[in-house]
This record gives C-alpha cells, sequence and structure tokens, in this order.
C-alpha cells in the first residue's frame, strides 16, 4: 500500500527541485521532513508543503502508521515552460525560458 501526492506547474526549475528530492529519496518521512526544514533551498518549501500532504494522505486515506511511513518515492519531471522576452541592444531581444516542475512524491510503511 502506498500514498501518493502531486505537486503541478511549480514555478521553479526541475534541476533545483531535483537536487533537493535527492536528499530526501528512501528516507523514513520525519527525518525527511527535519532534512527539508534545514535546507536553505528555494525547493523546499514546495517540498515540505507536498510531503505534508502526502502525510496526512496516508494517515487519512489509508490509515497509515505516521511512524513507519518513508519516502518510497520521489522524482521531479518538467512541466510546460513559459516563454517571454528580454529587450537588448539595437533593438534585439533574448528570450527567457520560465521553467516549471511537476513533483510526485509516494510514501509507503515499514514492515
Amino acid at each position: 500500500m502506498e500514498a501518493k501526492a502531486y505537486l503541478k506547474y511549480a514555478r521553479i526549475s526541475p534541476r533545483k527541485v531535483s537536487i533537493v528530492a535527492d536528499l530526501i529519496r528512501n528516507k523514513p518521512a520525519t527525518v525527511a521532513m527535519g532534512i527539508l526544514k534545514n535546507t536553505p533551498k528555494s525547493a523546499s518549501e514546495y517540498l515540505v508543503k507536498l510531503l505534508k500532504s502526502a502525510m496526512a494522505n496516508a494517515e487519512h486515506n489509508f490509515s497509515m502508521d505516521k511512524e513507519k511511513l518513508y519516502v518510497s518515492e520521489i522524482f521531479v519531471c518538467p512541466g510546460p515552460t513559459l516563454k517571454r522576452v528580454m529587450p537588448r541592444a539595437r533593438g534585439s531581444a533574448n528570450r527567457i525560458l520560465k521553467r516549471t516542475s511537476h513533483v510526485t512524491i509516494t510514501l509507503k510503511e515499514k514492515e
């Protein structure tokens, strides 16, 4: 049995999120929460909220024990990219890519 939570269209680059996601993979949920709260990266705010949601899903929907949960799977996929333009010299323009992320987290119970 597993509990999942999804974060879609997060306005942060997938590369930045995956660095933080690698820190909590295969860790107990309570330890993962502590790691995220003490990590000075902007992606950790998104992942704290997502982990809380997954823990609540596990407890409420599947009657899992909060203390036995661990992060069995976490992965980041790129979402749609917002294309913006920045004016440059002599009437030209540069393109700015504002990337988005889709994050999926899966919690399982340790036997």
